[in-house]
């Protein structure tokens, strides 16, 4: 039985290609045998699926890129539209109205049809094509209902409840938090439909919640019981043996800095002047290739994963505990495998030599970031007493690190120093504290050093003219910067030149104009968002946010998989020479699907994180519902202002709130405007509000501005004609919409929903009748 992937490519590749129909494929291709036919038409389906092809009504198949569709991911919206985010970077997303989702979900790979009359910014398109389901599991909340029951999904982006047949609910009950595998998906009629095939706890239990969000992103916990066994197999001290051929650093001092309750130490530093004046820095990283063999049940374990997630009350490994705290971790007074960068570093910053090699060395010291801080912010004597034998190197690497930073500062990179937010736990997972994330002169100083390493890796091999992973920033979107730009002028700043042709020192120049101002924070934040993602490349594109040409990851191989394939490479190409035509090929074969897979980890690990922070952001602001605060207008919609608080935490001020005047929402200023009084409330401007709610289902916080009047004395403000619809709107942006049935029962839920109507509740009755 012959395979046909090449010949039909061969045809469709062809300039003069019309499209076909399974016949003149079959005619073309000269098939006769009825294997072969079953075949073709197999290869045929896989490239329609693949969204190569695309059969037409007629049922021939069209090249997808000669039609108006577009292939992307499906994003979908709480209020019940989406985005397509199209395959190709260089296109625009694609806006999806609710009436032409088609039965497709959030995370969906799609074909969309885009419409004629739209253009630029504002495509519109409907989908034509569900090509891969992005989701086939859900977490949600259970609701029995005698003869069946029914999921409330967590995230809003999953509008549907989901039907679960009576046998398939696990035992579970109403209020337990549960993963939902769908067995069904929807139609322009039904609801999707599933089994239960966990039930994670009681909504109301400790922990739940962010076990909650755990499955929901579809992040394992437990390693499998091979990768265990496999971990369990590698020795917990180095043998001589494993030493040979590496560079001995031992007898060098060498410090690992980090924070105080880390256990993974990846990165160990050692600083010291030279004669001639220059600086020579060793950035030695735990060698995790040398343990974490490819194609290993662990390394298919950490391919998986990607990545360490880190969230408020845990940490989620990417291999496991045994190693990354143990046999990888450069732990003081103990030997441990490196691969190390050195680089001699002139006064100016530029690194004149470099050697990347292997190595083993015997840390010296395990320092705190905090102690650090305090020797060279604070001049502690008593530490500076206590650690005599660093405090020179530490001198030493101040001063490097100041260095590094004012050649970055004259090159333009982008220094954003947001403040992070730390949540604070209790042991039952209670938030006590929100507290900001300080970066001082010890966290900024190894920063430096690691990006040093991550550059002077990523320029050798680019030069070497090999298949390697890179760390890419793309320049921002023109359309995006320009409409930043057109933002900037309500604060009277004025940007001239091209948003087409940017360099990053223009931007570092507008947040140097607006540092200290009430709206920088805002300012820095939208133009974040400006920016395009940094992602992993097969590609050397370079790094727009570090104004750079050459980046990549090589300094965190415990917990980024990335790493670990750069660490690979330097081994393949360095220690072990090889680079015939056969392993470049290799290489290069499988350097684009790494690239992607990890990226798009990346972004799910981010997700994770984020909404365990907004989860516990919510539940602190709970135990503070009626406190004020002062904060800072960070964004202004239609439906309300939102306020951000000096911890970070961020709230909104809906509309139906401003209750003194008549608010109308002004988009060019980014301002709330009154009717009568003229009051304006815009983005940057402080203000002082009342926390009202906090809503840990959704992950919100509403608060309201100090002085407005109750509602009930809102009679004494001129009530506007539209005053009806402006609340009619603002309620459907909190509320789910469910499919309408005017005939028969309706079963609602225990909001008051109604998720299974007229069709759900006859096919119950059927099953009782029989």
């Amino acid at each position: 039985m012959a395979k046909f992937t090449e010949d039909i490519q061969n045809i469709i590749n062809k300039d003069d290609y019309k499209p076909l129909k399974i016949e003149d494929f079959q005619a073309q291709l000269d098939i006769q045998d009825s294997d072969d036919f079953k075949e073709m038409v197999k290869e045929i389906v896989g490239l329609e699926e693949a969204g190569v092809l695309f059969k037409t009504k007629k049922d021939k198949f069209m090249k997808v890129e000669q039609t108006n569709l577009v292939k992307g991911t499906l994003s979908m919206n709480k209020r019940g539209f989406g985005f397509l985010r199209p395959e190709d970077r260089e296109l625009q997303d694609i806006f999806i109205p609710p009436t032409e989702i088609n039965g497709a979900m959030d995370g969906d790979i799609v074909l969309v049809e885009v419409r004629k009359e739209t253009t630029g910014d504002n495509q519109d398109g409907r989908i034509t094509s569900i090509l891969t389901r992005g989701t086939t599991r859900i977490v949600g909340t259970y609701q029995d209902n005698e003869s069946f029951g029914f999921v409330l999904p967590d995230s809003e982006k999953h509008r549907d409840d989901i039907f679960i047949p009576k046998e398939n609910n696990l035992g579970a009950v109403t209020g337990h938090k549960v993963l939902v595998e769908i067995t069904k998906f929807p139609d322009n009629d039904d609801n999707p439909e599933g089994h239960i095939i966990q039930i994670l706890g009681h909504k109301n239990d400790p922990g739940v919640d962010i076990l909650s969000i755990i499955y929901a992103h579809g992040i394992e916990i437990e390693f499998p019981k091979e990768v265990l066994e496999h971990a369990e197999s590698i020795p917990e001290t180095i043998q001589e043996d494993e030493i040979q051929g590496r560079r001995d650093l031992r007898d060098e001092f060498t410090v690992t800095i980090d924070g105080a309750d880390a256990k993974d130490l990846d990165d160990a530093v050692a600083v010291k002047k030279l004669n001639n004046g220059n600086y020579e820095l060793t950035v030695s990283i735990a060698d995790v290739s040398h343990y974490v063999t490819k194609d290993s049940p662990m390394d298919q374990e950490a391919y998986e994963r990607a990545t360490s997630v880190y969230l408020v009350d845990r940490v989620i490994p990417m291999i496991p505990h045994r190693l990354s705290n143990g046999i990888c971790s450069l732990n003081p007074q103990v030997d441990r495998l490196t691969l190390s960068c050195r680089m001699e570093v002139n006064s100016e910053g530029e690194v004149v030599n470099h050697d990347i090699f292997e190595s083993v060395i015997h840390s010296n010291r395990r320092m705190t970031y905090e102690d650090v801080n305090k020797m060279l912010d604070d001049n502690d004597e008593t530490l500076i007493h206590e650690y005599s034998d660093v405090f020179p190197m530490l001198q030493d690497a101040e001063a490097l690190a100041q260095i590094f930073r004012n050649k970055r500062t004259r090159r333009g990179a982008i220094d954003f120093d947001f403040n992070e937010a730390k949540v604070i736990v209790e042991d039952d997972g209670t938030p006590s504290d929100i507290a900001l994330r300080i970066r001082s002169v010890g966290e900024k100083m190894i920063e430096e050093f690691m990006l040093a390493a991550n550059e002077t890796v990523a320029e050798h091999f680019h030069w070497m003219d090999v298949p390697f992973l890179y760390r890419v920033h793309e320049d921002p979107k023109e359309e995006k910067l320009q409409r930043f730009y057109e933002f900037l002028t309500n604060f009277g700043i004025m940007v001239k030149g091209k948003s087409n042709d940017v360099h990053p020192r223009a931007l570092q120049q507008i947040i140097d104009q607006v540092k200290d101002m009430p709206e920088e924070l805002v300012i820095n934040t939208l133009m974040l968002r400006s920016m395009q993602q940094a992602r992993y490349s097969e590609e050397s594109l370079g790094h727009f946010g570090l104004s750079t040409d050459f980046y990549t990851h090589f300094t965190s191989p415990i917990r980024r998989y990335p790493d670990l394939v750069v660490h690979r490479l330097i081994r393949t190409y360095l220690i072990e020479g090889k680079t015939d035509a056969k392993t470049i090929s290799r290489i290069d074969n499988e350097l684009p699907d790494i690239a992607d897979h990890t990226s798009k980890r990346e972004r799910r690990a981010q997700d994770a994180e984020r909404d365990t922070v907004d989860l516990k952001k919510a539940e602190y602001m709970k135990q503070h519902i009626g406190e004020v605060f002062e904060g800072v207008i960070s964004g202004v919609m239609n439906f309300g202002v939102f306020v951000e608080l000096p911890n970070t935490i961020e709230g909104l001020v809906h509309v139906t709130n401003m209750t003194d005047d008549h608010y109308q929402f002004n988009e060019r200023a980014m301002a709330m405007i009154g009717d009568n009084a003229g009051a304006v409330y815009r983005i940057g401007d402080p203000v002082e509000v009342e926390v009202l709610d906090a809503n840990t289902d959704d992950r919100s916080i509403d608060f309201k501005f100090v002085g407005m009047p109750k509602r009930e004395e809102r009679s004494r403000v001129r009530k506007p004609i539209n005053i009806k619809s402006r609340d009619t709107s603002n309620k459907k942006e909190k509320t789910r919409s469910r499919k309408k049935k005017t005939n028969g029962p309706i079963v609602t839920n225990e909001k008051g929903r109604a998720p299974f109507y007229t069709k759900v509740a006859k096919k119950e009755q059927r099953r009782k009748k029989k």
